[in-house]
Order: structure tokens, then C-alpha cells, then sequence
């Protein structure tokens, strides 16, 4: 698998489930089978801290491993949905804990291209760029490419 990346390069997209991360997502794949790459979609989840006398906790196991199955799911149906595993580039998924920003800097390193949407599901629909997608351009340790959304879902081609 590392030879077969660092020989055609691997690119990482952030998915959310958002309309413009299905859009980044049908980008990085369309890049991935031009350029032979490999595809790591990732996806981010965290659990509100709770601050209190004993300072920031963290989710109890039991919450934590039903937060992190439901993100995954979400995450592949969202590749299920936008990529046809016969014809595709392949695709590999990642579920990480923490911020979607850090986790998606965490991922970008050695890699050849950051795609991200440039809105998420959170926020003020009226901004051009979202905080993630804007914290990512101006840190990754890549090249970033940001995808609006087209208004239409992206559908498995």
C-alpha cells in the first residue's frame, strides 16, 4: 500500500456530508483517476467538552464508540453515495477524533493535495469560505484545492 501511494501520489478530502464536501469529494476523485492517486476521505468527529471543576472531559467510552461508528457510517454512506467502487480510484476512509480542521491538517502531511468544500455544515451560510476550509488554506502542508458546492447533489458516476 505505501509504495502504491508514494508511487501515484494520494490525495485527502474532508468529508462532512455537506453539499460542497460531496461536491470536494466527486472532485478528488475525478483528480485521483486522472493522476492514478489514492483517495483518503476523511471525516472528523468531537464530542462538546464539558468544562467543569475537574477542567476538559472527555466522552465516556461507551458515548465515544457510538459517536465514532455513527461518523464512520455517515462518512460511507457519503462514499457510497458519490463514488462507484468498480470503476473509481480507490478510496480509503478515515475517522479520526478531533476538530475537522486539525484532523484534516493531521491527514494532509506527505500528502499531495488537500481538497476541502468550501462550506461545511456549520456556520453562516452567507461566508464564502467556512472556518475549516479557510484554516486548511492557510496552514496545510500541501497544495489545497476548495470546491463549492454546485447546488446539485453529487451523485456516483
Amino acid at each position: 500500500m505505501e509504495s502504491r501511494q508514494q508511487e501515484h501520489g494520494r490525495i485527502v478530502v474532508g468529508v462532512d456530508g455537506s453539499e460542497s464536501s460531496r461536491a470536494a469529494l466527486a472532485w478528488a476523485v475525478r483528480q485521483a483517476e486522472l493522476t492514478h492517486a489514492t483517495v483518503n476521505a476523511v471525516t472528523a468527529w468531537e464530542y462538546p467538552p464539558l468544562y467543569g471543576s475537574l477542567g476538559w472531559l472527555e466522552a465516556p467510552d461507551e458515548l465515544r464508540a457510538t459517536l465514532e461508528l455513527s461518523a464512520g457510517q455517515a462518512l460511507s454512506d457519503t462514499v457510497g453515495s458519490v463514488v462507484d467502487p468498480r470503476t473509481g480510484p480507490r478510496v480509503e476512509t478515515v475517522v479520526a477524533y478531533g476538530t475537522a480542521a486539525a484532523v484534516l491538517l493531521d491527514a494532509a502531511r506527505g500528502a499531495d493535495l488537500l481538497v476541502v468544500g468550501s462550506r461545511g455544515r456549520g456556520g453562516f451560510s452567507g461566508a464564502l469560505l467556512g472556518s475549516v476550509s479557510r484554516h486548511c488554506t492557510a496552514h496545510a502542508p500541501c497544495p489545497v484545492v476548495v470546491v463549492r458546492g454546485t447546488g446539485q447533489p453529487a451523485e456516483r458516476r
